[in-house]
């Protein structure tokens, strides 16, 4: 009985020491640490304050130059995420570089309607991005009007 316990431990110590070293390897691959927030160069028309207000606290961080990078965004694996998402969600629209045409960014205010914006992982380590459901109603409504986008075609 003695032995297995003694062989147990040995093999969970040489498992976590193996992931540790893994670990800490995987720190070196650069990607995921650039942090870049280039300038702001144009952002839209907002309809009002209040939706940029609310863009701001949910949107921003993903979908803007004004990105607030955590600091788990330091540290591989999570770091290799974060920036995936942040460059992903740059590249459909990007609030500070509004000069750009994004065939995407008129569904924007669908994407609030329909859940699938602010993505429950993001609100879930970013409680401020939390919106009520009157919060969202009015993101989505003013998105859609900041946006031009044509409601009763929907």
């Amino acid at each position: 009985m003695k032995v297995s316990v003694r062989r147990f431990f040995k093999g969970l110590g040489i498992t976590l020491a193996v992931l540790a070293g893994l670990f800490g390897l995987i720190q070196l691959i650069p990607y995921g640490r650039t942090h870049s927030n280039p300038p702001t160069v144009e952002e839209p028309k907002w309809d009002s304050p209040r939706t940029r207000e609310l863009a701001k606290r949910a949107c921003f961080d993903c979908h803007s130059n004004e990105t607030h990078w955590p600091w788990y965004a330091n540290v591989a694996p999570m770091s290799w995420v974060v920036q995936r998402d942040v460059d992903a969600a740059r590249s459909v629209v990007n609030f500070s570089e509004f000069h750009i045409p994004y065939a995407l960014a008129s569904y924007s205010g669908l994407s609030v309607r329909n859940g699938t914006m602010p993505p429950s992982k993001y609100t879930v380590a970013h409680p401020e991005a939390r919106l009520t459901a009157a919060e969202l109603a009015e993101l989505s409504r003013g998105l859609d009007a900041t946006l031009k986008v044509d409601t009763t075609r929907r």
